[in-house]
């Protein structure tokens, strides 16, 4: 039987990344509203309560509105906006983590991680779980991400040479008022107790990304060492399919690192880097902002809450 799958703002970035990876799949047919309709909202709910799933590309009020018009039980929904990141009743899209694939089997309701959580999670989650890092510890997270994470406006000012907000800057940092909007969810799904500091930045290129956290281990009350670190994240994502842990032979032979790396691929990638003291270590994520940062991830998460090969459509 075909499943039908509705995307309620497929007309935005990740909407429409979304609706190309589904493209021409036998299991699926992609219920869409053309024009005006998808202002309608009796079309709107209509389609809503007619999908078997829904997709939500859209602002965090939309969406929590959306959820308000579903009153068909059955309806599974993926909301890729902040709304729902830590709502209760919610469960979290991140399969790799902790157990979150099971709960993901029999979900109906799913929020889509955003881009910056899912790097900084998936370094710190497995060494707050292992006590490596208390749960009370002073994080700080920074990076770099395409444009693209943006949305159109940004595309519009990176990309748009006659547009009114056109830049030619190399290097934008922002988030400046330290309340970037991934942060609770940072907290909540890596096991903190506080906010990580974060500090986000925008780069020339159209999508990818890098995500670092920094630890001096020698501060750490474990004081562990640069191995204990390594051998906590492989074991974490063992035999994952989508995230890969750097051998530490690798890492330390590096010498420079592309936040371009693992642009139009749904993977992410894990490094430990370390000092020669062996008393620091960089833990970067590389992964692509509208791949395994976005729409990825809700095509994962989708696969797994329909009963389909989970890596279905993804790179």
């Amino acid at each position: 039987m075909t499943a039908k799958i509705f995307i309620d703002g497929a007309i935005g970035t990740t909407g429409l990344e979304i609706r190309d990876r589904l493209a021409g799949r036998r299991e699926l047919e992609l219920v869409t509203l053309e024009g005006d309709r998808r202002k309608d909202p009796e079309a709107r709910r209509d389609a809503l309560n007619a999908a078997d799933a829904v997709i939500l590309c859209l602002p965090d009020d939309a969406a929590r509105e959306a959820v308000s018009l579903i009153e068909n039980p059955r309806v599974k929904v993926i909301d890729a906006s902040t709304a729902h990141r830590v709502a209760e009743g919610w469960t979290y899209g991140f399969a790799e983590l902790d157990g979150h694939r099971e709960a993901l089997q029999s979900a109906r309701l799913i929020s889509n991680p955003g881009c910056w959580a899912t790097g900084f999670i998936g370094l710190v989650r497995p060494l707050v779980r292992e006590g490596l890092v208390p749960e009370v510890w002073p994080l700080t997270v920074h990076g770099v991400s395409g444009y693209s994470g943006g949305g159109k406006a940004m595309i519009a000012e990176f990309e748009g040479e006659r547009s009114a907000g056109f830049t030619q800057e190399v290097f934008r940092s922002y988030g400046l008022g330290l309340g970037h909007n991934h942060l609770p969810e940072m907290r909540v799904h890596a096991a903190l107790e506080y906010d990580p500091l974060s500090s986000p930045a925008v780069g020339r290129f159209h999508r990818g990304m890098l995500v670092e956290v920094p630890l001096q281990l020698w501060s750490l009350p474990r004081q562990p060492e640069i191995e204990d670190i390594h051998e906590a994240l492989a074991a974490a994502y063992y035999g994952e399919p989508l995230v890969e842990v750097t051998t530490l032979e690798e890492s330390l032979d590096m010498k420079t690192l592309d936040a371009e790396l693992l642009a139009n691929t749904n993977r992410m990638k894990l490094f430990v880097f370390g000092g020669v003291a062996g008393d620091q270590v960089r833990l970067v994520a590389a992964l692509d902002n509208l791949g395994k940062g976005a729409s990825g991830a809700a095509v994962q998460n989708l696969n797994i809450a329909m009963g389909w090969d989970e890596a279905e459509g993804l790179l």
